[in-house]
């Protein structure tokens, strides 16, 4: 008896693992919905950044609580979006260049490296220091830059 209960819960983490393993082209029904998806999590993601951007540059007043909240919400965001560069989503309505696709490897360095950079703007926000916003923020923006620049059509 003992020993079901210790299976149990690996049981339940392995069924989950496999659960959210599944191929990310399940979670939509179609390619369009998958670029929709994508470049409503960029916006959103991009407004909280703004929001935090625009404090550290000076053009709205600083406000330490709610640049935290919106680097907090631009770091949950900055996740989401990946997950629909699925098979055929390359074309339609997207800025997607075809360079994401034949440098995958590439494409999800960047993508991890922008990730990277939103967390520790994230707690640099927490920490209410201005320069350290500042800081942040600039390497973030960088980090989305280069993405841009490489991976995104004009």
């Amino acid at each position: 008896m003992k020993s079901l209960f210790r299976a149990t819960p690996l049981m339940l983490a392995a069924t989950l693992g496999l659960a959210t393993a599944l191929p990310a082209a399940a979670q939509f029904a179609k390619p369009e919905d998958a670029i929709k998806y994508r470049k409503a999590a960029f916006t959103v993601m991009a407004t909280h950044f703004g929001r935090v951007a625009a404090m550290a540059n000076g053009r709205i007043p600083f406000d330490a609580k709610v640049a935290a909240e919106n680097a907090e919400l631009a770091t949950t965001m900055a996740r989401l979006p990946f997950v629909a560069f699925t098979e055929g989503t390359d074309k339609g309505d997207t800025k997607a260049k075809a360079e994401i696709w034949s440098e995958a490897d590439k494409f999800k360095a960047g993508a991890a490296k922008m990730q990277e950079e939103m967390g520790k703007l994230n707690v640099a926000a927490k920490g209410g220091n201005l320069d350290a916003i500042k800081a942040a923020v600039g390497e973030t923006g960088k980090s989305c830059k280069a993405c841009h620049d490489a991976y995104r059509k004009e």
